[in-house]
């Protein structure tokens, strides 16, 4: 075991790396993982495998001198027929069985991201006609600006807007 624990301190944490376009989140790859960690495990003698059997999929390491299995841990596959699906959730269990079982830290959890509620987008309100008339009594260009920033505004609004603050910035003081 105390090979295992090695390996375990020079994991360290990994980064996400990869796109989940359904969940509009990130995730660590499996390629990047075993990529990390099988030099790290074969250093010490130890062998990953990652068997299908049956319904299964086992994450195992083992002493690659005795054979002996050190550390497993098995899923069961959902019941799916779809050949595309199967083989994404074989590797999302291989996935996340070799990150269970070495203790893999990322940075969050991307079921943690996808399952959050969307924020709603903030939107400004629309700049009115009365707003807009008794923009020709403002007498500070900042005033005027600031409506930008807190209002939906046309392009025609916006072109008298900016009429109005070219006609103060010329007025003499």
């Amino acid at each position: 075991m105390k090979r295992l624990l090695k390996v375990q301190q020079e994991i360290g944490t990994l980064s996400k790396n990869a796109k989940n376009p359904f969940f509009k989140s990130q995730y660590l790859d499996l390629t990047t993982i075993i990529q990390h960690v099988t030099p790290l495990l074969n250093a010490e003698g130890l062998l990953l495998v990652q068997p299908l059997s049956g319904d299964s999929v086992t994450t195992a390491i083992l002493d690659a001198e005795t054979g002996d299995t050190l550390v497993s841990s098995t899923l069961n596959l959902p019941q799916i027929t779809d050949p595309q699906k199967l083989g994404s959730a074989i590797t999302y269990f291989r996935r996340y069985t070799l990150k269970s079982l070495l203790a893999i830290a990322e940075e969050d959890d991307d079921g943690n991201k996808a399952s959050a509620p969307t924020p709603k987008p903030v939107t400004k309100p629309a700049l009115t006609q009365k707003q807009l008339d008794g923009l020709s009594k403002v007498t500070d260009v900042e005033v005027l600006r600031g409506y930008f920033k807190t209002h939906e505004i046309t392009e025609e609004q916006k072109g008298l807007i900016t009429k109005l603050a070219l006609k103060l910035k010329d007025e003499p003081k």
